[in-house]
C-alpha cells in the first residue's frame, strides 16, 4: 500500500515504514538478552521469522515474548506456572536451537516442555541450598549456645553458694 506525502508528494510504502519502525524495536531489545542475545536470535529464525521486509514484524512479536520471558523469570504451561532463571532459559534454547526440526515451529510449547524440566531441576537445588543453609544455621546455633566446661564450673559454683545461703 502506497500513499503520497501531501507537501512534497513523495510516494511512500506503509510497510516500509512499519519495517523500519520494527527494525528499530529489534535493535532495542536485543540488549535485553545480554550474553545470550544470539541464542535467542537462533531460536527465533527457527519459526521462519526474518528481519527480511515481509517478516520482521513476526520477528519483533517473538522477541518481545522472549524478552518478557527473560524479564519475569516465569512462565506458564497447562494452566501451571513455573519460575526459571537467565541461565535456565539460555540452556532450553541451547537445546532447541540445536536440535534438527524437519519443519518450523508454530509456538513456543517445545520450548516450554524442556523449560519445564530445566525448571524442576532449579527448585531442587535451590530447595537443597535452602535445606543446607538451614542446617548450618541450626549448628551454629547449637555451638553458640553450649556452654564451655569452665562456665559450667562456674556456674554450679553459684548454684552451690546458693544453695549454701538458703540452708542458713
Amino acid at each position: 500500500m502506497t500513499f503520497k506525502c501531501p507537501q512534497c508528494g513523495y510516494k511512500c510504502n506503509y510497510m516500509e515504514i512499519k519495517a523500519d519502525e520494527d527494525l528499530t524495536a529489534i535493535m532495542k531489545l536485543i540488549p535485553v538478552f545480554g550474553r545470550h542475545s544470539s541464542l535467542v536470535w537462533a531460536y527465533a529464525e527457527l519459526f521462519g521469522a526474518t528481519v527480511h521486509k515481509t517478516k520482521v514484524k513476526k520477528f519483533r512479536l517473538l522477541l518481545e515474548e522472549m524478552a518478557g520471558l527473560f524479564h519475569t523469570g516465569a512462565f506458564r504451561y497447562q494452566k501451571k506456572a513455573y519460575r526459571i532463571s537467565q541461565d535456565g532459559i539460555a540452556d532450553a534454547l541451547n537445546i532447541v536451537v540445536h536440535r534438527d526440526f524437519q519443519t518450523r515451529l508454530e509456538s513456543h510449547n517445545y520450548l516450554k516442555k524442556i523449560m519445564i524440566s530445566i525448571a524442576g531441576k532449579e527448585e531442587d537445588a535451590t530447595g537443597k541450598m535452602a535445606e543446607k543453609d538451614l542446617r548450618e544455621r541450626e549448628s551454629k546455633l547449637k555451638q553458640d549456645t553450649r556452654i564451655t566446661e569452665d562456665q559450667r564450673q562456674a556456674n554450679l559454683q553459684r548454684l552451690g553458694d546458693i544453695m549454701k545461703s538458703m540452708e542458713g
